[in-house]
């Protein structure tokens, strides 16, 4: 018998998926890492539980503790879900311009969820600031009963990332993979793998794929953060550069507009079945780029980070889609017709 002891042994060992509309397009293998099987639904279950390993390790989380977080939602949720089942609870700070979803999710996951203003990372009311000085205020009354994850700038994230994530890639994909591509909102994913990756393969090529309003592309191609245009995107993208994207060993860098990831999303679910969020339809965008580049005949793999039903009120809604300016497919609006 094969018996998981608990949620976090059901993190991760998630299969690659052949991407069959990619893959024909292009010539190549585009290979699809299915993180939204993961318990929590998402990638992030992977960030959640190596935070949570390296702070009890060192000793920053014991029985009692409050997880404090400052998220966008997945992460979040995976720290709601593995820390219940360690006996924390926990503690989320989050923009108020999240899905509705995710939001509910978190709730739903035992999470105290707290809703802030969206503001850029320099405001002091911004999320991630405001989770730090609660978990400090929380320590100044009681020393050591509350521990911020800092999924941003702690850099067990990226970590975690290359002992699981890239060590899984590489044996299903038995050495054979030729180039990883990603977005990045900690930055975890794209560093830990591609420096995992590289690291068993020096010639395999790492690509950012960024969403428009983001400013990692630009800082990668042009050495400045600099963001252009807008994204409906969530989870994705900075306008800064933390601790884990800081020496990402990056190739190649796309910026993506939501005119071209959106569609890419509603032709993965019509034609294959596969209904992923946001940050998947990006990085699918991005394995076309990098296999278009690299020719027939490689291997690319990529993230489909979290399902499209936390972001169905955005994704499959034709009003919204067209609201801005992002193509809606017949389907979509013959199964909302009135």
């Amino acid at each position: 018998m094969t018996i998981r002891a608990d949620l976090s042994a059901a993190v991760g060992h998630t299969p690659l998926l052949r991407l069959r509309h990619a893959s024909a397009l292009t010539g190549c293998e585009v290979l699809g890492k299915a993180e939204f099987l993961n318990p929590g639904g998402s990638i992030k279950d992977r960030t959640a539980l190596g935070l949570i390993l390296d702070a009890e390790q060192k000793g920053l989380l014991r029985p009692g503790s409050i997880i404090v977080e400052g998220t966008a939602g997945n992460t979040g949720i995976g720290l709601a879900l593995i820390g219940a089942s360690r006996g924390y609870r926990s503690v989320i700070f989050m923009p108020e311009t999240q899905s509705r979803e995710k939001i509910d999710a978190l709730r739903v996951a035992g999470a105290e969820v707290r809703l802030v203003a969206a503001v850029p990372f320099k405001d002091p009311r911004h999320y991630v600031h405001i989770a730090s000085a609660y978990c400090e205020s929380l320590n100044d009354v009681r020393p050591g009963s509350a521990w911020f994850g800092n999924q941003f700038d702690n850099t067990a994230n990226r970590d975690w990332h290359a002992a699981t994530t890239a060590l899984e890639i590489w044996e299903q994909t038995e050495g054979r993979v030729d180039g990883f591509v990603c977005s990045a909102g900690t930055g975890g994913t794209l560093a830990g793998v591609g420096r995992a990756l590289k690291a068993r393969k020096p010639g395999v090529k790492i690509a950012l794929s960024d969403p428009t309003g983001s400013a990692l592309a630009n800082y990668v191609n042009r050495g400045e953060l600099l963001a252009e245009g807008t994204s409906i995107s969530e989870g994705i993208g900075s306008s800064r550069i933390t601790a884990n994207f800081q020496g990402a060993p990056i190739d190649l860098a796309w910026s993506i507009p939501d005119q071209e990831s959106v569609p890419l999303l509603h032709q993965l679910l019509r034609e294959e079945g596969w209904c992923v969020g946001g940050s998947s339809g990006v990085n699918l965008a991005g394995a076309i780029r990098l296999a278009k580049q690299l020719g027939p005949g490689h291997t690319i793999v990529t993230v489909l980070s979290d399902a499209g039903t936390r972001y169905q009120g955005k994704l499959f809604n034709p009003a919204f889609l067209r609201e801005k300016n992002i193509p809606v497919p017949d389907w979509l609006d013959k199964a909302f017709a009135v």
